[in-house]
């Protein structure tokens, strides 16, 4: 059956999960969110740069515990409708997220988002409801501009903000323990 061709540009279309695992690959970020299509640009350089340092570091603590780091774009299906691909996402074993067929289902142990202006709105407040809603552990908003990271914890119910961490400070991740802000900064 072919699909119908999905525009990418920042407009909106509604589809499943399985509509949006059967588009044709592509390196543009698009995140599926109760079945809304949101397709981006691609983002900056400085953006991708500090994606890169954040995953590194959390690849030596994550592997550490048996766990491994993912990086954007990357597809993690969340259900039916939910698709999201997070900058940064770790998964440790015994945790929701599954690797099936190379693909990545349920949610992750540790999202990181990095912030931009065409993004933290999304961020903040549906991709932060998502994560919620279907149990992402831990989660970090980056301010790359104000130099902020802000860890919320997932208490069972709902995520619990943990701290607000800037350089200069030990940032004490609940699944991966303490590590220096200035490190993730690079």
């Amino acid at each position: 059956m072919d699909m119908p061709a999905v525009p990418m540009t920042p407009e909106r279309v509604r589809m499943t999960a399985d509509e949006y695992l059967a588009l044709p690959e592509t390196n543009l970020p698009m995140n599926l969110i109760d079945g809304e299509l949101i397709a981006m640009a691609t983002p900056s350089a400085d953006h991708q740069s500090l994606v890169l340092q954040i995953a590194i570091v959390l690849k030596v603590k994550a592997r550490a515990l048996g766990g491994e780091v993912y990086i954007a774009p990357l597809d993690v299906r969340l259900d039916e409708f939910n698709v999201v691909q997070p900058d940064v996402l770790v998964i440790l074993p015994g945790g929701k997220c599954q690797i099936i067929d190379n693909k990545l289902y349920g949610a992750p142990d540790l999202v990181v988002e990095v912030l931009s202006p065409s993004t933290a709105k999304l961020d903040r407040k549906r991709k932060f409801a998502l994560y919620e809603r279907f149990g992402v552990r831990e989660y970090w908003m980056v301010d790359p501009a104000a130099l902020l990271i802000e860890v919320w914890a997932h208490d069972g119910v709902r995520l619990l903000r943990h701290g607000v961490y800037e350089k200069g400070e030990v940032l004490p991740s609940p699944l991966l323990g303490e590590m220096v802000v200035d490190s993730l900064f690079g």
